[in-house]
């Protein structure tokens, strides 16, 4: 029988989202002046313009490109882009996971575009560097359920004629985005930084801006997703004055978060922590026979949502359902002793393991958190009778 680690991680918290708060994190320090008051009093208007201006100087947004916080998470603001944006002109759709693959259905079932479909297994990317650049782009720049990132935007052209519009959820904060190459980017307080649900936040490039004033699209909208009133953007939603009733409670935390975020270094801390994060993985993965990553190219190889693989011929042997079962006893052994909670892999994506590593981590219980996972995978398989 495997003993038992001798130290468990300070904080188990490695959900893919909700994610971890940042450290020292207490409701008490959240600001509550602007509870019971209208989010459109000058009060409110301010403490989310703040929220705005914040977001723009830790994630380092270009000045001439507008921020809004929008209804709906990440999925709101994203599909407020693409039910906005496309239809123009041809657009290219990249999927290689299950939200990419959302995004493909929405074009092709809901919005009925002819789109031109690129698309790779969970653990791969699509070849990237056959995209037309005379086409809208639509991507994932970090996929949340494999585990598989773009490692960087040189193979979108500069002078395309298409928008690039890409869910960055999961990637913002953590890995450098390449804001000349983007052009509508959308992510959600609460995988960027550990922030609360139920807003997202959406950046526009002046192209996507000339796009809106300039286009109208052939289906109607509901008003969650307008972001023009007679031809012209509005450009209150980019100041502070959202589209519906906001928490502000969650404003207050996005900008508690915030702080710290600029408070430990900025997005250079950021990335230099959730890298730090995922080199952990990486160096016990390097020395454990029964587990893998399930992105194979390094370069591509999240350092958010890291997602691995059960390898051990034993286990991966055993049919799909079987291996999630396996997977299922190892998560609740590892609740029950509150060494980690919510690591199970996403329900569409192959059986295995997915431990976020975002800034918002200490790498501290990465590093306790391994021998955890060698011990609940040695007791799993020992009441299986594998061992």
């Amino acid at each position: 029988m495997t003993m038992k680690p001798g130290a468990r991680p300070a904080r188990p918290y490695f959900s893919s989202g909700p994610c971890a708060k940042r450290p020292g994190w207490s409701p008490e320090k959240l600001g509550t002046a602007t509870l019971g008051r209208s989010h459109r009093a000058k009060l409110g208007k301010s403490r989310l313009k703040e929220a705005i201006d914040r977001t723009r100087a830790v994630l380092e947004v270009p000045a001439d490109y507008r921020i809004g916080i929008v209804p709906a998470s990440d999925t709101g603001a994203f599909e407020m882009a693409m039910w906005s944006m496309l239809g123009a002109r041809p657009v290219t759709m990249l999927a290689w996971e299950s939200f990419g693959e959302g995004w493909v259905t929405d074009a092709v079932k809901q919005l009925k575009l002819d789109a031109g479909v690129m698309s790779a297994p969970y653990g791969a990317l699509p070849d990237v560097s056959k995209v037309d650049p005379d086409t809208d782009i639509v991507f994932t720049w970090n996929g949340t359920t494999s585990g598989v990132r773009v490692p960087d935007a040189d193979w979108i052209a500069a002078d395309r004629k298409g928008l690039t519009i890409c869910d960055a959820t999961s990637a913002a904060f953590a890995q450098a985005l390449d804001w000349p190459k983007l052009d509508a980017v959308t992510f959600s307080f609460q995988k960027a930084l550990g922030g609360e649900g139920a807003h997202g936040v959406l950046v526009l490039s002046p192209r996507a801006v000339e796009r809106l004033e300039t286009y109208k699209p052939a289906w109607p909208l509901p008003k969650i997703f307008r972001l023009t009133k007679g031809g012209k953007l509005i450009e209150g939603v980019f100041e502070g004055e959202t589209i519906n009733t906001p928490s502000m409670l969650v404003i207050e935390d996005w900008i508690d978060a915030l702080e710290w975020a600029a408070g430990i270094g900025g997005l250079k801390e950021l990335i230099r922590r959730a890298d730090s994060n995922l080199h952990a993985i990486t160096q016990w993965v390097e020395r454990t026979p029964w587990v893998d990553f399930l992105c194979a190219d390094r370069r591509a190889r999240s350092n958010t949502s890291i997602c691995l693989k059960i390898v051990d011929p034993a286990v991966a042997a055993r049919g799909e359902e079987k291996q999630r079962a396996f997977v299922k006893e190892m998560e609740a052994l590892l609740a029950a002793e509150k060494a980690a909670f919510d690591i199970g892999g996403y329900r569409d994506a192959p059986p295995g393991l997915r431990i976020w590593g975002g800034a918002t981590v200490e790498r501290a219980d990465i590093e306790a958190l391994c021998p955890w996972l060698d011990w609940a995978f040695a007791e799993t398989k020992r009441v299986n009778g594998q061992s």
